[in-house]
């Protein structure tokens, strides 16, 4: 049992919805859902009830979940408490996320709790604009975006971390579920449903540009909300189709949906580090080492 599911368990608990306690958490819901079931797997019992509509507590969740608060609390109080001992607090390293980070980001975390403990590490959230401007202020320590422009920012230093690939989701019934690899040009007849440009401009123009290349215009959907409803929307197996992220895809259990590879070339996102150009810190140079030490996974 590790203190990171008691967390993500509270805060399931206090928000009954996976995709708000994953914005409260800074990280991606599929990674929220994988620990919540890690933790019912260890303890040998259900504490969510979950459904399309909604989430509640089970019997066991109610009762579990006073002494999870209980656990945190004594946690941050033992910090507290050591911290105060030898008078100063422990160092916080700020990181800027993104969705889809999967393994890598648990590697992050894991890391730094095995190799740097006195080290605090903060997740925050905010549009890459935001997410570029706080790296340059200094507010955050470093930032992961995605297809990084380095010209429009060059007072910071864009460290590549790794190419992100995406996998196309489709209804479990649907004829193209059982290939192996899906060629974007098959899916010109069925209904794309992608978020808006504004909230993520590369992956928008990334999958147009593949459309257009394969030589047609994709029939737009309603706009996406969270990667839990459009999920929730492909599933109802009407015809239609959306992109994940791999890490995601790999945390995601949906009987009613399926996610398959594009066939060669596929599609990829490269992820850099943000970083100020002056930057020295051993806990970056950590960050970096962890990034390293994860194999992708195939």
């Amino acid at each position: 049992m590790e203190l990171r599911q008691l967390r993500y368990f509270v805060t399931v608990a206090e928000e009954l919805h996976f995709g708000r306690a994953a914005e409260r958490l800074h990280i991606a819901q599929p990674a929220v859902s994988q620990q919540v079931q890690r933790l019912e797997r260890e303890l040998k019992v259900q504490l969510l009830e979950r459904s399309s509509r909604r989430v509640s507590l089970t019997e066991a969740g109610l009762r579990f979940l006073p002494g999870a608060r209980a656990v945190l609390a004594a946690a941050d109080q033992a910090r507290a408490s050591v911290a105060d001992l030898v008078g100063e607090r422990a160092a916080v390293f700020r990181i800027g996320t993104v969705s889809g980070l999967g393994e890598r980001l648990d590697a992050v975390l894991d890391g730094f709790a095995e190799r740097a403990p006195q080290v605090r590490v903060e997740l925050v959230g905010v549009p890459v604009r935001e997410r570029v401007q706080q790296v340059a202020d200094g507010t955050l320590d470093v930032a992961f975006v995605r297809s990084p422009e380095p010209g429009e920012s060059p007072e910071l230093d864009f460290l590549p971390a790794w190419d992100d690939p995406l996998v196309v989701a489709l209804p479990a019934r649907h004829p193209l579920a059982g290939e192996q690899a899906v060629r974007i040009a098959d899916l010109a007849a069925l209904p794309l449903r992608l978020t808006e440009r504004r909230n993520h401009p590369a992956l928008v123009d990334l999958v147009l540009f593949a459309c257009q290349r394969a030589g047609f215009e994709p029939i737009p959907a309603p706009a996406a909300g969270n990667l839990q409803d459009t999920l929730a929307a492909v599933g109802t197996g009407i015809p239609m189709w959306t992109v994940v992220y791999a890490s995601n895809a790999r945390l995601v259990y949906n009987p009613r949906v399926v996610f398959r590879p594009f066939a060669e070339p596929g599609m990829t996102l490269p992820i850099g580090l943000a970083v100020r150009a002056d930057a020295v810190s051993p806990h970056l140079n950590l960050l970096v080492e962890l990034l390293a030490e994860v194999e992708p996974a195939r």
